[in-house]
């Protein structure tokens, strides 16, 4: 399969599609919740629940890819993601939304592996990081989009749910004239595979990469704005400065993709590492803010795809389904783990240990990429 060909052109159609969904429900559920003045316990609990579902999701993905193959695994997972978003409209309570969010968890869990997996089984070590690259281009376009329709149109909960789950419906369509196959599909494999996976030496840099992008993602997500507003800035200026680092991120994609396959990954991961660390302490040194959000942004959005294009270069074709929930499932350890942890130490001590926690942890990573010894195949050299 080429790089563009017709299966992972409509992949991403319907990928974007489904994640301005997932923007638009993930900013609204809360908002609905509060408006029904329900306790913040509660609140947090069905964001929990949501997460939660996200990974019982990726633990479940292989073994219905294996038994489906990717097309009806796709159907299966969007059916269940839109019949939990139509659902919401029809029950009430904390109790009710606390089933039906876990439910899209599951389902949108199951949407990420099934898109991942075929990008990674499409391509090959040569144009691997640009299908990854675009696949992080349009998520992360698609999350603006996603913010910029819930600030533009009525977010009533009865006027939000039928567009969005039509949004949601729509993005079956395109696979609908496609088929997405790769060889090894339905191949017999140990059962447990993906946690044989978690324990390969020769991926585990690539692996401690996604539970490290997770740690910093999910804190520069759910912390920063935290972060922004104790400066005394508005909802608008925060916005603005969010805005900034998705957009270097997004920016960033393309051009660190083409290089991670020209140059090799070990290089690139080095380079974003050190990035990450430098946007940091910008940050904790008061630099320039636009600058130093670039820089941290650039860095830290691009270092998951490149991290999950190392690990999968050394497994079979076969195993990349296995090895792309073993990411996942490190990602979202991460994402869970690194906002925990952090803001516990930023209501202890101060908001500046954000800033600490992203340079110490890209520091431990960039001490392992650093005693890398044996050298890492570049993909030109196997073209």
């Amino acid at each position: 399969m080429s790089t563009w060909s017709r299966p992972v052109i409509v992949l991403l159609c319907g990928l974007l599609l489904l994640t301005i969904a997932i923007a638009v429900l993930n900013t609204l559920v809360p908002l609905w919740l509060t408006h029904e003045a329900l306790p913040t316990w509660q609140v947090g609990t069905v964001s929990s629940a949501y997460f939660t579902g996200n990974l019982i999701g990726t633990l479940i993905a292989g073994w219905l890819i294996k038994r489906l193959g990717f097309n009806r695994a796709y159907y299966i997972a969007t059916a269940l993601f839109a019949l939990a978003t139509a659902v919401l409209g029809f029950e009430h309570g904390f109790w009710a939304w606390s089933v039906w969010r876990f439910v899209a968890g599951i389902g949108c869990a199951l949407i990420w592996v099934v898109v991942e997996s075929a990008l990674l089984c499409s391509g090959t070590l040569r144009n691997r990081g640009q299908l990854l690259a675009a696949y992080m281009i349009v998520y992360y376009v698609a999350t603006v989009i996603g913010q910029l329709l819930v600030s533009k149109v009525s977010t009533e909960l009865l006027h939000t749910l039928p567009w969005v789950t039509g949004f949601i419906v729509a993005a079956i369509l395109p696979l609908v004239f496609t088929r997405i196959t790769a060889s090894g599909e339905g191949e017999e494999a140990p059962a447990g595979r993906m946690w044989s996976m978690l324990r390969r030496r020769s991926a585990r840099l690539g692996i401690n990469g996604c539970i490290i992008s997770g740690i910093l993602l999910g804190s520069l997500y759910g912390l920063m704005p935290l972060y922004l507003s104790h400066q005394g800035m508005n909802d608008s200026a925060v916005g603005y400065w969010m805005a900034l680092l998705v957009s270097a991120g997004i920016i960033g994609q393309w051009p660190v993709g083409r290089l991670a396959d020209r140059y090799g990954r070990l290089l690139v991961l080095r380079v974003l590492v050190f990035g990450v660390i430098l946007g940091a302490v910008a940050m904790l040194s008061n630099a320039a803010m636009a600058p130093a959000l670039f820089v941290l942004g650039c860095s830290g959005f691009t270092l998951y795809p490149v991290a999950m294009s190392w690990a999968c270069e050394k497994v079979a074709h076969h195993e990349l389904v296995a090895m792309n929930q073993a990411l996942l499932l490190s990602y979202t350890t991460g994402s869970l783990a690194g906002p925990a942890l952090t803001s516990v130490l930023m209501q202890s001590y101060s908001d500046r240990v954000l800033f600490v926690m992203i340079a110490g942890v890209a520091l431990v990573y960039l001490m392992m990429l650093l005693r890398k010894a044996d050298r890492h195949a570049t993909p030109i050299a196997h073209a």
